[in-house]
This record gives structure tokens, C-alpha cells and sequence, in this order.
């Protein structure tokens, strides 16, 4: 590449940052001067420089820096100067977190795993590259609360050995035919800093001016359609921890499924998004949709905040329901300390365009009887919704904490989905025992009885009984999954049945998630019903069939005290579903993802004291995976235990008798972590009717 010529944009009294900075662009390349904004010229420059410590005033800018980038120029903003992406209308919103900072550890960019091979990471060998030393006060821009509308991030903020990753630091925007790239921390000339961050500081402005000058785009991590979504998707299809078969997001972050619902023959799950990075801030809504609820696509996200709207700081869980025809949704807008509900309508029958309702929030006001939970946080814990049709009224249930007490259920109703009249709680649980807080509260009615389901930070409980007149009266209370397993919605299909999906957090720290470049997945669908016995019945979706490939089947197998044995099964995505009877032995064991040596095994045990446990203690050899065990009873504790195991990558799914269910997350490190035996231990044991399924995949 051809040295570029460079125009440094200076204000009316050059700072000694400025100075600085543009002193040693001179130093670096041959065609260098300094030019005010209201005097470029458009293909002048390759590339224009705007480095400065403080924001930049709407007073300091005007149309022609504007049509310079718009008609094809090139402009790099660092600091202070990345503000200037709002009144130079390349973005709806601009940084929220401006000032100076004094860097107590060596400072610099935190790249996303899917941009390592930018040209603007070129010579570097880390996704954390510090530029800035310790020791020194340096100026900074970057987004932290809020998320740029029309920005592709490229990098975070890495501090020591900490990943800042909410502290968005650089930034891609391409308006009109230009491009604009901003850094807006770690880049700091004023104060001299040692070696080695010197070195990679200057390499990071080099590489910057550079990219920009030379004029070819990389198009960064927002993708606008199917397409690149698809594209996304691919770059981590070599990930073993990816799953294959579930519902995921193409990269970065996923939490709770929205708005689920079976529309023109076609279903659409929406979940809680964030397109900026592996990790939760400023919620989306991704979109996946399926003909046939095995193979699934990528829509691009449906629901984005409005910065000047009632959810600025995030579009949070909600439901969807039809409205006369009208797919509709309700959902959780979060703006500052509020989280109020709002309402959206689909603009088209695919559901890819969602109109926001202008009345919204539609509730405006916390009830005060009994008086919801203020923290330092939230004006009130009050979020996440369900809704249906009785008659004439809409009824809608809000999730929330009460003072000095427990988590509760809340009932309101509407004529017209927009007129909300509170009717109080219709259940609500002790501190010490329900928690504190009820999120994404669902009630579903199964035929003789009612299901009400809560999230309470730790996990999903159950109430089984029967709901009339505002009032939910519990026979019955349990855990609906036992495991990694939270924020569970439902669909009701066209055939009648009752489908649910949950969120599957990770078990692993921030820095793996991060250098993933991924995090979450969506459990396998789970028909929800009453058993014969009025308890609660769960299984796996009967399309999941669809999926099935290679079968490995036993008919019977006795296992001796001590005896193990391999099964011809080498997978890491596979259905198995056998039989056990303990006979006269404490417990057997069926071991998953297990490398040849077992270095590396997932224990799934079975034992005389009608636990089902799940033993992460050698799942795994990387020391940022969670290595705990899980548990759950299992009934009747005397009869054979009927067993549906589903792996994929880093998910293992049980349901235990078509009633209990336990989810886990394990990261396997080995390549030759496919294996799958059986053993019995302090005696004999029976599995009958073994048959396990290699699973292909669900996206296209």
C-alpha cells in the first residue's frame, strides 16, 4: 500500500493531545497536514484524523465533514472526537460514557473473536492488545449502557487481565459511500507510556489510517440480512462447544426466547439478543424461524431500542399474541431505571418488521398495593409479561418482587391491549423460599389443571394447581428443570400441543464466552401436558425424530459389580434413550463426552437413592469451565428409570420418565471427547432397550 495522504482535522486551539498525536502522524507518514472540518475538500484526502480529549459540540461540525464521508471519503475518530458520529448524523447515538480516567493497568482494545483477522489487527497475535500504560489519566469515549444503531463494534475494552467487554471502545460505521472508524479509548499520546504499549498504540493508528485510506470495506459484525447472517454462523461452525441442533444465535449473545408462536403454518422464535458482543447489554430481539421445527434459519433482528424511546436501553422479554389477525407483542422496554411494558405490531406476515406502538409504555405507573420492590437499580422489579384472550378482556401477567417480601405474579386487564386496569396478585412466595424477584411469569393451561412458572434468579419453579377469578391456587410445586436451565417460554401449535423452550446460560467465565465469540442457546423444544396421575409430563418434541442419523441399538445388557462397558457410539451430538434397572446395585453410570483415557468424562449417574446426577468434575480440563455437579429426585424411586439423553456440543439434556428434566453445560476439550459407556457400581444392573441416534443439523 501507497503511503496516504492524511488531513488532520484541528479545532481553534490545537490541545496537547491533539498536538501530540498529530506530531507523530507526521513523524510516520510523508503526506501529512493539518486542515480545518469546514475546509475539506471532497478527494483531497485518502483519510481524514479528528483526535481530540473532549466531545465534540454540535457547534464544531457542519454539512461538509458530512458529505466528505457520505460521497466516499474516509474519517477516523478517536477519543474524545468518536461523539461526533450524532451531530455528524452517521448515528442516532453516540457514545454514553465521556470524561478522563485514571488507568490503575495497562489499557487497550478487547477484539471480538470474529473480527481477529481485521486489517486493523494486523500484527497483532492477542484479542487483548494494551496501549495504554498504567499510572497516567487519559481521556476516553466508548459505549457502555447504550449500543451505536447503525455501528459495527469491533472491539471492547480489555484492563490488565479483565475483560471490560461492556466497555465498547472501537467502532465501525459506513454512511453513504464512506467509512468511519472510531476509537475512542487507549490511544492517548499526552503522557509517554512504556515500550511496549507505545509499540502497539502506534501500530493500532498505523493500521488504522491505512484501513481507511486504502478504501476497501470489511464488513463488520451486524449482519443487515439472512445471508450474512448465514456467513456469521459459518465462521464458528469449527467450534466443538457449538451446538448444531439447537436454536442459537449466529455469534454473540442470546438469552431468554420471546414472542414464540406458530404463524401462517410457520414458527418464529424470538429470543433476547445482543448483536454488539458475547455478552449481555442493550438488548435486541434475534429471530429464528422453521417450516417444520427441526431445521431453523436466521432472520435478521426484529426488535432494536429507539434511543429516544420508552425502551432506549433495551427490548426485554415479552410474548406475542394474535390481535384480530394482527401478530402482536407486548415486551419489557428499559429506559434508565424504568421498565415499563410495551407494545409493537408485525408490519408484514414474515414478522421480520415490528412497528412500535406510540402509546407505549402502556403501563405507565407501578402498582402500589402491595408496593413493588425498588432497588438501586430498577424504580421497580417489574417486567416480563404473558398474555390472553378471555371473552372480551385481555388479562396479562407481569413478573415482579414485592417490599419486605417475596417474588410475585401480577394480573392486569384490557379491552384493547392499551388501557391496562391492575387487578392485583395472583400469587406470590415468601423470601426464604420462592425469591425475591419473579421474572417471565407464564400460566398455561394444561386441561384439568393450571401450570404457573416463574424464574427466580436461580431457578424455574412450577406451581401445579387450578387459576380462576385472579387467583391461582397451588396443589403442587417443583422445579421444572433442575440444571442450567432459565426464562422458559411457550408456544401453542396448531395441533394443540404446548412447546417450550428455555435458555441455556453458559458455565464457563467471560473470557471464555468472550473469545467464543458466542454465548447461549435455546434448550430443545419440550412438549409440556398432564400425566395420567395429574403430575406434569415433559418430553421432547416428536419432530426432533427428524433429525435422527446413524443408530446404535441394544436389546439387553447385564452389568456386573464393576463392570463397564463402551458402546460402538463416537459423537459429540447424539439422542440416546435406554432403560435402567438398579437391580441389587447403588448406582450405574452412564458416561458421555468421554475421551479414551478419561481424562476427560461426563459422568450421568443413576442411583439407589433415586437421584439422577450429573458429574462435571472431568468434563473438562479448561480451567474457566464450571465444574460443579448437578442433581435432581427422580419418582418412583423403585421402578426402572426411563432415560432421554440429548448432547450437542456443550449442551446434555436429560428427561428422566418423561417428568424430570436436567440440563448441563460442559466443554470438552479433546478432540477425542466423543465416547459413550455404561458401568454399574456395589452390584448388578439391567439397561434394556438401548438405542442411540447421531443427530445431523438444524441450520441451513
Amino acid at each position: 500500500m501507497g503511503a496516504p495522504r492524511v488531513g488532520c482535522l484541528v479545532d481553534d486551539e490545537a490541545g496537547d493531545e491533539q498536538r501530540r498525536a498529530y506530531e507523530w502522524c507526521e513523524s510516520r507518514f510523508e503526506s501529512v497536514e493539518r486542515v480545518r472540518s469546514t475546509a475539506v475538500e471532497s478527494g483531497e484526502w485518502d483519510v481524514l484524523w479528528w483526535h481530540r480529549s473532549d466531545p465534540v459540540p454540535a457547534s464544531a461540525v457542519d454539512g461538509t465533514l458530512t458529505d466528505f464521508v457520505r460521497s466516499g471519503g474516509s474519517l477516523l475518530l478517536t477519543l474524545g472526537a468518536m461523539t461526533a458520529v450524532e451531530p455528524l448524523g452517521f448515528d442516532t447515538v453516540a457514545p454514553d460514557a465521556v470524561g478522563w480516567e485514571e488507568l490503575v493497568e495497562p489499557t487497550g482494545p478487547l477484539w471480538k473473536a470474529l473480527q481477529a483477522d481485521h486489517p486493523v489487527t494486523t500484527g497483532f497475535d492477542t484479542l487483548r492488545v494494551h496501549t495504554r500504560g498504567a499510572g497516567v489519566t487519559a481521556p476516553y469515549a466508548r459505549y457502555e449502557t447504550a449500543a451505536p444503531t447503525r455501528g459495527d463494534v469491533l472491539a471492547s475494552t480489555a484492563r490488565g487481565e479483565t475483560d471490560a467487554v461492556s466497555e465498547v471502545a472501537v467502532v465501525s460505521w459506513q454512511p453513504g459511500d464512506g467509512h468511519v472508524l472510531g476509537i475512542g479509548a487507549g490511544l492517548s499520546f499526552r503522557q509517554p507510556t512504556h515500550d511496549i504499549c507505545r509499540g502497539n498504540r502506534e501500530t493500532l493508528a498505523s493500521n488504522a489510517l491505512r484501513y481507511l485510506a486504502d478504501g476497501e470495506v470489511v464488513t463488520a459484525g451486524r449482519p443487515r440480512d439472512a445471508a450474512a447472517l448465514g456467513a456469521m454462523r459459518d465462521r464458528l461452525a469449527a467450534d466443538s462447544h457449538r451446538p448444531r441442533y439447537h436454536v442459537s444465535p449466529p455469534a454473540n449473545w442470546l438469552n431468554d426466547p420471546n414472542g414464540l408462536v406458530q404463524w401462517n403454518g410457520r414458527y418464529h422464535v424470538f429470543y433476547q439478543y445482543n448483536p454488539t458482543g458475547p455478552f449481555h447489554n442493550t438488548i435486541h430481539w434475534g429471530h429464528a424461524v422453521s417450516d417444520d421445527l427441526v431445521h431453523w434459519e436466521d432472520r435478521p433482528v426484529a426488535l432494536s431500542p429507539s434511543p429516544d424511546g420508552p425502551d432506549r436501553d433495551g427490548c426485554w422479554s415479552g410474548c406475542a399474541i394474535d390481535d384480530d389477525g394482527a401478530a402482536t407483542i407486548l415486551y419489557t422496554g428499559g429506559r434508565g431505571t424504568a421498565q415499563l411494558p410495551c407494545l409493537a405490531t408485525a408490519a408484514d406476515d414474515d414478522l421480520t418488521v415490528w412497528d412500535k406502538d406510540p402509546e407505549s409504555p402502556v403501563i405507565e405507573e407501578l402498582p402500589d398495593d402491595p408496593e413493588v420492590l425498588r432497588t438501586e437499580d430498577w424504580e421497580g422489579e417489574f417486567r416480563d409479561h404473558c398474555v390472553w384472550r378471555e371473552g372480551d378482556l385481555w388479562h396479562q401477567l407481569i413478573g415482579a418482587g414485592i417490599e419486605d417480601g417475596g417474588g410475585a405474579v401480577l394480573l392486569y386487564v384490557s379491552p384493547d391491549l392499551r388501557d391496562w386496569e391492575y387487578r392485583g396478585p395472583i400469587l406470590t412466595g415468601d423470601h426464604d423460599t420462592a425469591g425475591t424477584v419473579w421474572e417471565c411469569p407464564e400460566l398455561l393451561d394444561l386441561g384439568e389443571k393450571q401450570l404457573l412458572h416463574v424464574s427466580n434468579y436461580e431457578a424455574v419453579v412450577y406451581f401445579l394447581g387450578s387459576y380462576a377469578d385472579g387467583d391461582f391456587s397451588v396443589d403442587r410445586r417443583e422445579k421444572l428443570d433442575h440444571g442450567d436451565f432459565y426464562a422458559p417460554q411457550s408456544m401453542w401449535t396448531d395441533d394443540g400441543r404446548t412447546l417450550t423452550w428455555g435458555w441455556l446460560p453458559e458455565a464457563r467465565d467471560v473470557s471464555a464466552q468472550w473469545d467464543a465469540g458466542w454465548s447461549g442457546t435455546l434448550s430443545v423444544p419440550r412438549e409440556l401436558s398432564l400425566a395420567a396421575d395429574g403430575g406434569l409430563q415433559q418430553r421432547p418434541a416428536a419432530e426432533l425424530t427428524e433429525l435422527r442419523n446413524a443408530h446404535t441399538g441394544v436389546e439387553r445388557l447385564r452389568l456386573g459389580n464393576g463392570e463397564r462397558r463402551t458402546l460402538d457410539v463416537r459423537s459429540r451430538r447424539f439422542e440416546l434413550a435406554c432403560t435402567v434397572r438398579l437391580d441389587d446395585a447403588d448406582a450405574v453410570e452412564l458416561g458421555v463426552l468421554e475421551t479414551p483415557d478419561d481424562e476427560e468424562r461426563t459422568p450421568v449417574r443413576y442411583t439407589k437413592h433415586g437421584e439422577v446426577i450429573i458429574d462435571r468434575t472431568a468434563a473438562s480440563l479448561d480451567p474457566q469451565a464450571t465444574t460443579d455437579s448437578q442433581r435432581m429426585a427422580v419418582t418412583p424411586y423403585d421402578a426402572p428409570l426411563s432415560l432421554r439423553v440429548f448432547a450437542d456440543g456443550s449442551t446434555v439434556e436429560l428427561f428422566a420418565n418423561e417428568r424430570h428434566c436436567l440440563t448441563s453445560r460442559v466443554y470438552p476439550t479433546r478432540e477425542d471427547a466423543v465416547g459413550v459407556s455404561l458401568s454399574a457400581a456395589g452390584g448388578a444392573a439391567t439397561v434394556t432397550a438401548l438405542d442411540c441416534w447421531e443427530l445431523g443439523e438444524a441450520w441451513r
